[in-house]
């Protein structure tokens, strides 16, 4: 397991490293898609990998302790911009299903 996450924080920090050079995305972003090239150029299951992908699944609802208690740290100043937040919440969500059912009909479409 220790392999596996090792290779996931070296993808991480690669990914870091290039968006601190420049590249306009968030690092872990960048990282991620490098470790996904890399895996379908490879075209084979890495196992190395199966066991820190479980260990980090299995223990997923950690990862978001510290997000659930920073917004609980900042409910006075959320309490002040509450409707705008729900509205970009519920637009933004209309607006990926209306995108989603658009592409999804014209590929449907498309296909016999």
């Amino acid at each position: 397991m220790w392999r596996g996450l090792v290779v996931l924080a070296l993808f991480d920090g690669g990914g870091e490293l290039l968006a601190h050079a420049g590249v306009p995305l968030p690092g872990p972003v960048l990282g991620m898609a490098a470790l996904l090239a890399t895996l379908v150029l490879v075209r084979k299951q890495v196992a190395v990998l199966d066991d820190a992908a479980d260990f980090l699944l299995r223990h997923l609802m950690l990862f978001f302790v510290p997000a659930t208690v920073g917004a609980v740290a900042l409910v006075p100043s959320l309490r002040q911009t509450l409707v705008p937040i729900g509205v970009a919440i519920v637009g933004s969500t209309l607006l990926g299903l209306v995108v989603a059912a658009a592409v999804f009909q014209r590929l449907a479409r498309s296909r016999p």
